[in-house]
Order: structure tokens, then C-alpha cells, then sequence
């Protein structure tokens, strides 16, 4: 198990969530489909992962995460999703307004 193993899960409809986010990933050339993969495996109680896609664009992966609060999001961002091989960077976009 990587490090990467310990901090999403994908979340249950219904449940009421503190924070959501959505993480716009860079990945390495060619490795945007592992990635997707990656996080679509990894589990734990940090973030739930709501949605991953892989995209078109300036992006390669979105990923919609949803959080108790702002320290569980930060903490599934810093050492799960960063750490996942092939990834390059992110850019997280928290939402002020849940509709």
C-alpha cells in the first residue's frame, strides 16, 4: 500500500458535507488514465471522492471532493492526491456556494 491508500473514499449520496472541492490535476504526458485510475482506488475517511474525470484542456483530471472540513481537505489534497504517481500538479478550487 502507497500513502496515496489512506485518505479518500467515494462518498455515499446524501451525506451532508462542510467542504467541497475540485481538483484540477496535471498529470505526466500519457498518464492520465492511470491516474483517474489511482484515485478511484484509494480509500479512507479523510475526503470522499465524489467524481474523477479525465478531460480535455489546459487539465488533464477533475476530481469533485467533499470533506468534513477544511483540515480533512487539505490533508486527502497534501497526502493523497499529490502523492499519486504520474501526478505533476494541482490546483484546487473550494466552493463558496453548494447548490
Amino acid at each position: 500500500m502507497s500513502p496515496a491508500d489512506d485518505a479518500l473514499t467515494f462518498a455515499p449520496e446524501g451525506n451532508a458535507v462542510a467542504v467541497r472541492g475540485y481538483v484540477l490535476i496535471e498529470t505526466e504526458v500519457g498518464k492520465a488514465r492511470a491516474v483517474s485510475t489511482a484515485i478511484g482506488e484509494v480509500s479512507s475517511t479523510h475526503a470522499r471522492v465524489v467524481a474523477v474525470d479525465t478531460v480535455t484542456g489546459p487539465f488533464d483530471v477533475i476530481v469533485q471532493l467533499e470533506a468534513d472540513d477544511l483540515d480533512a481537505m487539505g490533508e486527502a489534497l497534501t497526502e493523497t492526491l499529490q502523492n499519486i504517481s504520474g501526478v505533476q500538479r494541482t490546483t484546487t478550487c473550494l466552493a463558496v456556494r453548494k447548490s
